[in-house]
């Protein structure tokens, strides 16, 4: 174990703490908690394949606790006609705050994105959440006016 803070790719073993997290996210967020199956339905979008759908980043104290994650995946922009990496999620348990780790997973996102030879990052928060948009603003987000939208479909 080390003792310096760190972010790392989950792995499998990592996943019923992703899905804890996940769900302890949804609850801050006012969210519906996530799907029984989340850590299937995790596993086959980050491990399956030659190239899995979904990165996940996992913010480590020394001891190796994880204490908060990021998720990410390629987005096409039809205007830029290439794709930027969107982070779906970033998020730390409430305990692990105010430690860096945000700015780490934010880093660690931006990596992943030049990595992949992409030149954006894009991602959304409450309008509410307003100690994100502090966090964002402080690293140089850009806040950008749009209202989204979810519209459930059945097959």
């Amino acid at each position: 174990m080390s003792d310096a803070r760190r972010v790392r790719h989950a792995t499998r073993a990592d996943l019923p703490r992703v899905v804890e997290l996940a769900a302890q996210h949804a609850e801050y967020e006012r969210a519906a908690p996530p799907v029984a199956d989340l850590a299937g339905r995790l596993a086959g979008l980050l491990f399956d394949g030659p190239a899995p759908r979904l990165v996940c980043l996992l913010a480590e104290l020394p001891g190796g606790e994880v204490a908060g994650y990021a998720t990410c995946a390629p987005v096409l922009s039809t205007w830029d006609g290439r794709d930027y990496l969107h982070m779906d999620c970033l998020f730390l348990a409430p305990a692990h705050r105010g430690l860096g780790l945000g700015a780490l997973l934010m880093d660690a996102v931006v990596a992943e994105a030049l990595d992949r030879g992409m030149t954006e990052v894009q991602w959304q928060t409450p309008a509410w959440n307003e100690g994100a948009i502090r966090f964002y603003d402080r690293l140089g987000g850009r806040a950008m006016e749009k209202v989204r939208y979810s519209l459930p479909v059945s097959c």
